[in-house]
Formats: C-alpha cells, sequence, structure tokens
C-alpha cells in the first residue's frame, strides 16, 4: 500500500522528538503501557455491556519483551485493537486543538516538557525518542483484518494488511544507537515499576534467569501489582503509592502538592482520589481543555472526558471517581442530570476546598499562583461563592498574600474595601487610596472585573469598591469651574465634582456604575462592543494647579489632568500625539 504523509503537525511533532534535548527520554515506556492500558478499558468496557462483544474472550494482559540481538523492545497487549481507520485517525492525525500550542511551547523551550507529552494525547509519538523506527501491528476485537503500520519518523507512515491471530496491538521500537540503555531489562523494569506499577492490568516482561549450570534461559514474569490503587485502604498505602499513582494519571514527574482519598458507604457508595497538581496543565486556559479527573463505575473504566464531574473552576484537579451504584452502560447525557453523580459531585467539591485548606502556607503559595486565577471564576457559582471566597487570597495596599479572615480580624467596621484594576502597582499609586488610612484589597486578575461585581457580602461584611465611598461634596464653591470644564470635556465625562476624596493629586476619575473600563477593554479584546461608560472627574480643592485653574482657567491644562487621570488608572488615552502636543504647550510657556 502507498505511503501517507503525517499531518503538518506531527511532522513538527516528530522533528522535535527526534532531535529534541530532552533528557528524560524513559517516560517513551510510561506513555506507550498508558495508552495499552486505554485499549484494555475500552475493550473491558465493550465486553461488559455491548452484545457484540460479550463472548468474546477478554483477557487482559501487556507484555514487554526485549529483543538484544535485533535490538528491538515490543509491547503488547490483549486491547481492542485498531482498523484501518482508526490507524490513521489515530497515529496519523491529531484531532485535539491544543497541539498547536503545545508543539508553540515546546519549540520556545527548545525540548519537550515530559508532564505535556501525556497530558496532550501524544505519548506514542514519544517512541520517536529512542526509536529509529516504530511499527504497530493491530487487529481489532471483532473484526478479521489485521494491519502493520509502519514509520522512521521521517514525515511519511505506510498501512498495510498483515497476518495477526488475536485482537489487540503489538507495537516494536528499533531502537536508536544513542537509546540503547533501554535494552537493559533491569532498566525496563524499574521504569515499569516507576510509572506503571499501579496500572489495573498485570504487566508481564520476558526476563532471563541463570540456571543453576551457569546457562540462561528466558521466563515470563509479571512485574507490576496491577491493583487499582484508590480500591486499596488507605492505612495500606504509603505517600510514595500515592505520587507513583499521580504520576501515571497525570503524566507529570512532578509531586503534586496535596491529594485526598475518601471511601463513601451508606445510601450511595463510591470511592474518589484527587490530587491537586504543584504545576498548572498547559491547556488550562483553553476551552477544549482535557478534564483530568477518570469515571470508573464498579472498577470499568467509562470516560475521562466528562466535563461535568467538577465544576470548570475546579478543573486543575487530577483524580479518579468510582461509583458502585450507576449502570454500566449509562450515557453521557444521563450522567450530567443523574442524582448519584450529582451527589458524587457535591461531596468532591467539598473534599476538594477541605484539601485546599489544609495546604501549607508554602504550598499555598504555589498553589494560589498556579490555580488562583481559575479558582476565583468559582465566585460566579452562588452555591459556594462563600466558600471560594474563604480560600482566595489577597494582596493589599498594606499586605500580600492575605485571607478575608485576616482582613477581618485586622480591620475594624463592616465593610471589606477593594479597587479593580489591570495593574497591581497601578493600583497601589491610585489616587483613591492618599487619602485612605484603611486597608483595601487590589484586585488586579482578568476576572476580578467579572468576577467581583458578582460579590456582594462575605458573612456579614458588605464588599464595597472604593470609588463608591461617600464622600464630601464641595461642588458648589467651584459651580463656574466645573461649568468651564463640563464645556471642554464635554461628553467625555459624566460628570464633573469637587470632593474631598483626594490629598494630593489634582484629579481622579471614579465610575458609579458597575462596568469599569477594565471590562470595556475585555469586551474589546473579545471583539465585542463594549457599552460605553462615562467617568465622573472629582477635583482636589487643596491642590495648587485646581486653585489656579479656579483663578485663571486653561482648557489645554484640563485635558492634560483627565488624560493623566486615565493613565492613572491603566486606561487607553485615545489620542497619545494630542496629549504630547499638549504637554509641549505647556513646557513652552513654563518657559
Amino acid at each position: 500500500m502507498a505511503k501517507r504523509e503525517f499531518q503538518t503537525e506531527i511532522k513538527q511533532l516528530l522533528d522535535l522528538m527526534i532531535h529534541s534535548l530532552y533528557s528524560n527520554k524513559e517516560i517513551f515506556l510510561r506513555e506507550l503501557i498508558s495508552n495499552a492500558s486505554d485499549a484494555l478499558d475500552k475493550l473491558k468496557y465493550l465486553t461488559l455491556t455491548d452484545d457484540k462483544f460479550k463472548e468474546l474472550k477478554f483477557e487482559p494482559r501487556i507484555d514487554i519483551k526485549i529483543d538484544n540481538e535485533n535490538k528491538t523492545i515490543t509491547i503488547s497487549d490483549t486491547g481492542i485493537g485498531m482498523d484501518e481507520e482508526d490507524l490513521v485517525e489515530n497515529l496519523g492525525t491529531i484531532a485535539k486543538s491544543g497541539t498547536k500550542a503545545f508543539l508553540q511551547k515546546a519549540q520556545e523551550n527548545e525540548k519537550i516538557d515530559n508532564n505535556l507529552i501525556g497530558q496532550f494525547g501524544v505519548g506514542f509519538y514519544s517512541a520517536f525518542m529512542v526509536a529509529k523506527k516504530v511499527e504497530v501491528l493491530t487487529k481489532k476485537a471483532g473484526s478479521d483484518k489485521a494491519y502493520l503500520w509502519e514509520s522512521d519518523g521521517s514525515g511519511e507512515y505506510e498501512i498495510k494488511e498483515a497476518t495477526k491471530d488475536d485482537y489487540g496491538t503489538t507495537i516494536t521500537l528499533y531502537i536508536r544507537e544513542d537509546s540503547e540503555e533501554f535494552l537493559d531489562e533491569m532498566r525496563i523494569e524499574n521504569i515499569i515499576k516507576k510509572y506503571s506499577n499501579h496500572i489495573p492490568y498485570p504487566i508481564y516482561m520476558e526476563k532471563t534467569k541463570y540456571t543453576e549450570d551457569g546457562k540462561t534461559q528466558k521466563e515470563i514474569v509479571k512485574v507490576n501489582e496491577a491493583t487499582a490503587l484508590w480500591t486499596k485502604n488507605k492505612k495500606d498505602l504509603t505517600d510514595e503509592d500515592y505520587i507513583a499513582f499521580y504520576e501515571t494519571i497525570a503524566h507529570s514527574n512532578e509531586k503534586p502538592l496535596a491529594w485526598i482519598h475518601t471511601k463513601a458507604e451508606g445510601a450511595i457508595e463510591y470511592t474518589t482520589l484527587f490530587y491537586i497538581p504543584s504545576k498548572a496543565p498547559f491547556d488550562l486556559y483553553r476551552v477544549d481543555y482535557q478534564s483530568g479527573v477518570k469515571l470508573y463505575i464498579k472498577r470499568v473504566f467509562i470516560t475521562d472526558d466528562d466535563k461535568e464531574l467538577l465544576p470548570t473552576y475546579l478543573r486543575f484537579i487530577r483524580g479518579i471517581i468510582d461509583s458502585e451504584d450507576l449502570p454500566l452502560n449509562v450515557s453521557r447525557e444521563i450522567l450530567q442530570h443523574n442524582p448519584i453523580l450529582a451527589k458524587i459531585k457535591k461531596a468532591s467539591i467539598k473534599n476538594i476546598f477541605k484539601m485546599i485548606s489544609k495546604l501549607d502556607d508554602e504550598k499555598y503559595k504555589t498553589f494560589w499562583n498556579e490555580f488562583g486565577k481559575v479558582l476565583k471564576e468559582g465566585l460566579a457559582d452562588f452555591e459556594y461563592q462563600e466558600k471560594v471566597l474563604e480560600l482566595c487570597r489577597f494582596d493589599t495596599n498594606k499586605r500580600d498574600f492575605i485571607s478575608l479572615e485576616d482582613y477581618i480580624k485586622d480591620n475594624e467596621g463592616k465593610e471589606i474595601y477593594y479597587l479593580i484594576g489591570k495593574d497591581k502597582e497601578l493600583l497601589k499609586n491610585s489616587p483613591l487610596l492618599e487619602n485612605e488610612d484603611k486597608e483595601v484589597l487590589l484586585l488586579s486578575d482578568d476576572i476580578d472585573e467579572l468576577a467581583f461585581p458578582m460579590v456582594t457580602k462575605y458573612k456579614d461584611y458588605e464588599f464595597k469598591s472604593l470609588n463608591k465611598e461617600e464622600v464630601k461634596d464641595l461642588s458648589d464653591e467651584y459651580k463656574d469651574l466645573i461649568a468651564k470644564i463640563k464645556v471642554t470635556l464635554g461628553d467625555e465625562v459624566k460628570e464633573v465634582k469637587v470632593t474631598d476624596r483626594l490629598k494630593e493629586s489634582p484629579v481622579v476619575l471614579v465610575f458609579d456604575e458597575e462596568f469599569n473600563p477594565q471590562m470595556e477593554m475585555m469586551f474589546k479584546q473579545m471583539g465585542m462592543e463594549a457599552p460605553k461608560v462615562k467617568p465622573i472627574l472629582e477635583l482636589n480643592p487643596n491642590n495648587e494647579i485646581i486653585k489656579k485653574l479656579k483663578e485663571k482657567y486653561d482648557d489645554t491644562i484640563v485635558k492634560v489632568l483627565f488624560d493623566e487621570a486615565k493613565l492613572a488608572l491603566g486606561m487607553e488615552i485615545s489620542n497619545p500625539k494630542e496629549l504630547v502636543s499638549r504637554l509641549n504647550e505647556l513646557i513652552l510657556k513654563a518657559f
């Protein structure tokens, strides 16, 4: 059969794999074993739920064989197998749209991060980090035809009909000279135990055994534990067990920040095991992010692509949900409205919040830096808004990284003051803080503009935007000046006032509506027309510039002050060239 070309993204990916500076090449075996386990999961599910497969003999196993003479490693499984269409779809193309972003990231770093390889479903191609040629012999369960896929990673692959006795897949790697360390039996066995010990299917390996007379013979040995870790009693598991299992399901070598293992018995029975990663998944902010939670029913894998298992603001969580009560052939539509799963979800959210709240200071800072913005999305979830607020951490004009409990404890009154803007340093130096001795939350994350207008209270404490704080209005004494400024600025402002809000700055812009300039900018970035919200310009009667303006009006100075007030808020200036021209005019007048 004629050779076919790989999809463009795969060509780029293979080039990166082959020429990568990546040092931890051993994860190729983790990824291929993980794929074999997925194939076994799929067939196990079918033999239990589909009449066409119920008579099929299902004997799950994964076999690893090293051939030193031919310098090959073979990974075989008795899973679902593939037909020609599957081979093209799974090994010739990558459907996941996040792959381009993955490639860009890898190219920027000039190496491949093993944490990304598995997360992006491109683990099969990691074989080319150690192999000069890869062959995939496969036969789909229920089919009479077998196929052989092969490629040297140069940009093309070939599929031809072949012969195979049983269904399943056998992958043969022809090892490159610079990777011959992986032809060592002990090395391979250690990698299996390190990454795949808790794969729930037996992994057998052909090992060399020395006889009493000094001769050698081959024997087949089971080299992994082959037990679903979450089904074990917590008392029988060590931290090392939990970490090793995390590395398997998260495709990561980095230790998790924490985990919580729960077994519920009673009206409904289920087991959950959740982890907080120490690093954000690459696709955390993508619409097509991969869910990190796998759903099992009676230890049968159902799905790892159901985004309804947890709220989207907990999408960084990795783990397992295993229910004893759901039917095996439950559809995705039924899952979304299933009362049993709804109860499991509710309990899981509470357990995850509990796990987060128990992090020590150092781990909490890591957690917040990686996932704080995502967790804040939960402020829109009114059922859990207060709990999310409790877990949030804030910087203020007086200190960093405090909880709302810290704020309440150290401040009098029943208000929690805040300022929203796009830059923390701008907020710290905001004119609105000049005349304040109170502590103010500085909210500078993009999500804050959307989330905090939905937040009104925390316990008995009211959230209050600083620019809506009541101030003394002194406008009556400055009617003439205000009238002139309104003529100069026209419909740029909603109103002009003189207040006692400021201490040093001549002017400040405030908004009496929820919509603010940061939200206006976000609308524009999304290609949407933003409603125009006009600011209120407040003047400081104690500032020398305002005093002089009252005596001798100058519209150039007023326009410069207005642009200055915009800059202080991080707002865009409509015509920077005009501002420069006005400043030059004022400089000439000064001379």
